[in-house]
C-alpha cells in the first residue's frame, strides 16, 4: 500500500478549505459594519421590520391619544399587545415574532406605559379557555383584558402586494398598528407603514 506525500495532503487540506463555505461576523463593531444593510431577499428582514414599526410607533408617540389618554393622566396604563395577524402569503411566523418583540422593547423603553408580559397573557389566555389567534378578536380580547387589568391592546396586521413583470418581483409590505380600548372596543390609533423589496435578474 503507498504512502500519500505529506506535501500532497496539505495540498489537498489547503484547496478543501478555500473552497468550503466560510462564516463571516457583521454589524457595528465588526469588520464588516454593512453587511446588514444590503437585502439577500424579498422576505421581511430585521432592517425591514424596524422600519416599519418605528414609522407606526413614531406617529403614536406623538398623537392626540398618546399625550392625553397615556402622558395626560396619572400613573401609567397598562397595555397588552395581541399577535400581529400574517395577512401574507407568506410564511414568516419567525418575522412576526420578531415585529412583536420589537414593538414590546419599544413600548416597554417609552417608559410611558407598563406592558403585559406576552408569556403571563398566554397561560392567563388558556387558563380561561381562550384562543388568542393572530386575529383580533374584541370579545375575547375584552375578557382577557380585564383578567388581565389592561386598559388597551395594541395590535394590527402585516399585509403584503406581489407584482411580477418578466424576471423582475417586487413585494410591498405594509404593517397596519392599532391601539384598541378594551373596555369600549374603540380604536383610539391607527397607523400604518409600508416597506417594498424587490428581486432583479
Amino acid at each position: 500500500m503507498s504512502r500519500i506525500p505529506v506535501a500532497l495532503v496539505s495540498l489537498l487540506f489547503l484547496f478543501g478549505t478555500a473552497c468550503a463555505p466560510r462564516a463571516i461576523r457583521g454589524g457595528p463593531g465588526t469588520d464588516n459594519p454593512a453587511m446588514d444593510e444590503a437585502a439577500m431577499s424579498v422576505l421581511l428582514d430585521r432592517a425591514d421590520i424596524e422600519y416599519l414599526v418605528g414609522e407606526n410607533l413614531g406617529p403614536l408617540y406623538q398623537s392626540r391619544f398618546w399625550a392625553q389618554d397615556v402622558e395626560g393622566t396619572p400613573g401609567q396604563p397598562l397595555v397588552a399587545i395581541w399577535p400581529i395577524q400574517n395577512a401574507t402569503t407568506q410564511h414568516i411566523d419567525d418575522q412576526m415574532l420578531t415585529v412583536l418583540s420589537s414593538i414590546e422593547t419599544n413600548l416597554v423603553n417609552s417608559g410611558a406605559v407598563r406592558v403585559v408580559d406576552r408569556a403571563r397573557q398566554e397561560a392567563l389566555a388558556r387558563e380561561i379557555g381562550i384562543q388568542q389567534s393572530d386575529l383580533y378578536d374584541p370579545a375575547s380580547a375584552r375578557r382577557l383584558g380585564r383578567q388581565l387589568g389592561a386598559q388597551y391592546f395594541v395590535t394590527g396586521k402585516v399585509t403584503s402586494v406581489e407584482e411580477k413583470i418578466d424576471r423582475a418581483r417586487r413585494v410591498q409590505y405594509t404593517l397596519f398598528l392599532q391601539v384598541v380600548e378594551i373596555e369600549t372596543g374603540l380604536i383610539k390609533f391607527q397607523h400604518e407603514s409600508a416597506r417594498s423589496k424587490a428581486l432583479k435578474r
